[in-house]
């Protein structure tokens, strides 16, 4: 108790005063460059790929486990759900018009954003008219793991070369 007392009210603002200190220094192309070519992206269409894939493992290994064509449908159907919309979206992100100017690119994301969640909310409300059958766990559970293969991208990167 007594350490908390002698905390000074304003502890925390100090800290922040000495982060807004640290000197900002713009990259020149060349660093930019450099830094670019050590941090290697993961390309959207990779990720689609693997989500894609992802979802007909899924699909097979429950399919061979119960013999349910209406679960493995369901599965797959929920693996669509991800992978369609992502596909529109890398599509969009990945044009020539949406690299034109950084404004430019910022609404473009935003936009094809909006579209990627419109076209899977329509593909949620249309799955039990279109997958016969349609168990709603199996759908949801191939939507979430598909979703986190985003996550696994992360580590896909590899590591930085000193």
């Amino acid at each position: 108790m007594s350490e908390r007392r002698n905390l000074r009210p304003d502890a925390w603002a100090d800290l922040e005063d000495e982060a807004d200190k640290q000197p900002f220094k713009a990259l020149t192309h060349e660093e930019a460059q450099a830094l670019m070519a050590r941090e290697r992206s993961v390309s959207p269409w990779r990720v689609i790929a693997v989500q894609a894939v992802v979802g007909m493992v899924m699909a097979g290994l429950l399919w061979l486990i119960t013999r349910r064509q209406d679960w493995a449908a369901s599965v797959l159907y929920g693996a669509a759900v991800v992978v369609v919309p992502g596909a529109l979206m890398a599509r969009g992100v990945t044009s020539r018009l949406s690299s034109l100017a950084p404004a430019v690119s910022a609404v473009s994301v935003m936009l094809w954003e909006f579209g990627k969640i419109a076209v899977s909310v329509a593909m949620l409300a249309l799955a039990p008219k279109l997958v016969p059958g349609l168990s709603w766990p199996a759908l949801l559970v191939a939507l979430i793991v598909c979703i986190k293969v985003y996550w696994v991208a992360l580590l896909w990167r590899g590591r930085r070369k000193s």
